[in-house]
């Protein structure tokens, strides 16, 4: 027997033994499995609570106040001064009182405590011995945290819309610039506001999950994410930056307003998406490349 057919058969077996027989890595921790582990956890049911218990509320301190058109002195209608006007009002209005910072919140810590939590929690090796390939776990995770930012940013409307019918009836979407949106036109405009929301919070999406795969902590991971998006929002006001502030996500925010406009304006919405998605998949690939690279010691 030549020397070269017998190293063939050494080797045969060490090669079967790489994977166990049945091994699939597409097969690895299956995305409901990782979602009803988070949906286990009790800062989503925490978090989920305060988000369908902020129209209540609003609404609670509307009858308290008078009502928003109760105040004088100022000439200046905001979005706010029609809240009473109709659920679809009410629910613009959550959505606008929200959208700065409280859905912030739900966003980097979905996507903060990912990666961290399992450091934390000494697991995270157990779960890469199982054996589940890195980027199959980051890739589980990723979708799952996405998942239920969306979920959250999509439950407040949709509490404020039905809350909000409850208690100052369906109608037109009063705009404050005077004129009305249809009932029947009402729905898709919401809904196209809410998913530019959602793409908005794409940034602090990739903040949190980028620093969640570079720390122990998820505290540090929320925390940093949501600090750096104050930050952002800080920098937007400087007006000496001028034309600058554009290439800030913060600067377009709230560019989901000229969703509720009669005559409906893709441009705003359009630049803060590509801002917003570039921002996040850098992100995304940063914290991608260096797990693929980092010693798992946690």
């Amino acid at each position: 027997m030549s020397t070269a057919t017998t190293a063939a058969k050494t080797a045969e077996p060490a090669k079967s033994a790489e994977t166990a027989p049945g091994y699939r890595a597409s097969r690895t921790l299956p995305l409901r499995v990782e979602a009803l582990r988070q949906w286990r956890r009790r800062r989503t049911l925490v978090m989920g609570g305060v988000l369908a218990a902020l129209p209540f509320v609003m609404i609670i301190a509307f009858a308290v106040g008078g009502g928003p058109d109760s105040r004088g002195g100022n000439n200046r209608i905001t979005l706010i001064d029609t809240a009473t006007a109709s659920g679809a009002n009410f629910a613009a209005t959550c959505l606008f009182v929200s959208a700065g910072f409280l859905l912030v919140v739900p966003v980097a810590l979905f996507c903060g405590d990912t990666v961290a939590s399992e450091a934390s929690w000494s697991s995270l090796r157990y779960l890469l011995a199982s054996p589940v390939p890195r980027a199959r776990l980051l890739w589980s995770k990723l979708v799952v945290a996405l998942g239920f930012s969306l979920a959250a940013i999509v439950l407040l409307p949709v509490v404020a819309l039905a809350a909000g019918t409850v208690a100052y009836g369906w109608g037109p979407l009063k705009l404050p610039a005077g004129g009305a949106l249809a009932a029947g036109d009402t729905i898709p405009r919401l809904a196209l506001a809410v998913a530019f929301v959602f793409v908005s919070q794409l940034v602090t999406a990739g903040l949190a999950f980028w620093l969640s795969t570079r720390t122990d902590a998820p505290l540090g991971a929320v925390g940093g994410a949501v600090g750096l998006t104050i930050v952002g929002n800080v920098l937007d006001a400087v007006t000496a930056l001028g034309t600058w502030r554009e290439f800030l996500p913060a600067h377009w925010q709230f560019a989901w307003a000229d969703a509720l406009q009669p005559q409906l304006e893709w441009g705003g919405m359009v630049k803060g998406a590509v801002v917003s998605v570039s921002y996040a998949l850098v992100l995304f690939a940063l914290a991608f490349r260096g797990f693929s690279r980092k010693d798992v010691v946690s």
